[in-house]
């Protein structure tokens, strides 16, 4: 499957059951479906498609996270791989992942294999943050709704 058509299944799951976001997501992670054959695409493209700007692929290539190809011109060129390193990265991010971690956490994946076990306990310790933040965002949600009900007897309300 293309990873454009993937990206856009990850993104418009928000509303179905938590487990076709997982599948949705391993298929765009799983580099066994890349597309060997589809043509690299730019990095204004590329940012578009997953959502960054073009100076946070610059940076994240600058920090070694991600290593698109250069063409003749010398213009970088992203392929389904970098793409789907790169929406992993932005996910990461955007659950509050470090630079820092996600440093190691590349570093490890580019060692092979043998990092798998260091790799899950990252990815553990990154579940564990998420789920706290969900228990926050959650009681934040619940003062909203909360403060909504109190002024739904105020009449300017």
């Amino acid at each position: 499957m293309a990873t454009e058509e993937l990206i856009g299944r990850v993104l418009a799951s928000s509303e179905e059951p938590f487990t076709s976001v997982i599948d949705a997501v391993q298929g765009l992670l799983d580099d066994s479906t890349i597309d060997a054959s589809a043509p690299p695409i730019g990095v204004a493209e590329a940012a578009k498609l997953v959502g960054l700007s073009p100076h946070t692929l610059r940076y994240y290539e600058q920090q070694g996270l991600v290593r698109p190809a250069r063409n003749a011109s010398g213009y970088r060129e992203f392929t389904a791989f970098d793409l789907r390193r790169l929406v992993f990265l932005a996910r990461m991010r955007l659950s509050g992942m470090t630079i820092h971690d996600l440093k190691r956490y590349i570093s490890l994946v580019d060692q092979g294999a043998s990092t798998i076990p260091e790799r899950r306990r990252i990815m553990f310790d990154q579940r564990d943050r998420i789920k706290r933040q969900l228990r926050e965002l959650t009681l934040a949600l619940e003062t909203t709704e909360y403060k909504i009900r109190a002024y739904d007897g105020h009449p300017e309300g």
